[in-house]
């Protein structure tokens, strides 16, 4: 059933030329099956565990394939809650998708090839972003330039490739009734998933010091490291 990620074909989502109101569909649709499986969670519960109460009251956070921007502004309102100022900057290679949240800050840009300086913002994001990328090296670019722009924390998670979250993805998706396009890429999007090995092999040759790989209740893989921290 799992296939290795090079034999696997794209998700209808990525397609660059799916029209306005679908894209808008498909990031309602996205953002419902997030709050479903909690993807907030692992940075609510670990961002005050690595930074602190202090580390936390003021961060620029750069947020890698960020879509529509919804994930860092429900974050971003989750910190204001706690009295922390958090400003997200979003990054994707979808303009269309920028435009559907016109009042957020956008980067359009790739990535591989991060359009900022080194150590530029103090936490770098990538949310179940690593899955559409082509190849393991494009992982490992992607990696690479997460890691050169943080200026503390990086912080990435993607799906945990297994039997059972295929199952419990595709049995949500059918009781909401969702389109088939979108079952078929949620599928897929496991399928793409990765392993705990393969995370810490990307992250070795990625030349990334102290990274930290885990497995988040058994559905999500974690790679966490901070600059000058063991």
């Amino acid at each position: 059933m799992f296939l290795k990620r090079r034999s696997l074909q794209a998700e209808y989502f990525d397609l660059p030329d799916r029209p306005v109101h679908e894209l808008a569909d498909g990031y309602r649709m996205l953002a419902h099956m997030n709050r479903i499986f909690l993807l907030r969670e692992p940075f609510q519960r670990r961002f005050p565990r690595w930074l602190g109460e202090k580390g936390c009251k003021s961060l620029s956070i750069l947020d890698l394939g960020a879509g529509d921007g919804s994930f860092g502004g429900e974050l971003s309102e989750w910190a204001k809650q706690r009295g922390w100022d958090w400003r997200f900057t979003n990054l994707d290679v979808n303009i269309q998708a920028m435009r559907l949240s016109p009042t957020r800050t956008f980067v359009a840009g790739s990535a591989l090839a991060l359009p900022f300086r080194d150590n530029s913002f103090d936490v770098v994001i990538g949310s179940q972003m690593a899955h559409h990328l082509n190849s393991d090296e494009e992982v490992c670019r992607h990696f690479r330039e997460a890691w050169r722009v943080t200026g503390d924390l990086l912080f990435l998670n993607d799906l945990h490739r297994n039997v059972f979250l295929y199952a419990v993805v595709w049995a949500v998706l059918r009781l909401h009734r969702y389109p088939r396009h979108f079952l078929t890429d949620g599928l897929l999007s496991v399928k793409r998933a990765w392993r705990v090995r393969e995370w810490r092999a990307l992250a070795e040759r990625a030349c990334i010091p102290n990274a930290r790989i885990s497995l988040y209740m058994g559905a999500r893989v974690l790679l966490a490291a901070r600059k000058g921290k063991a």
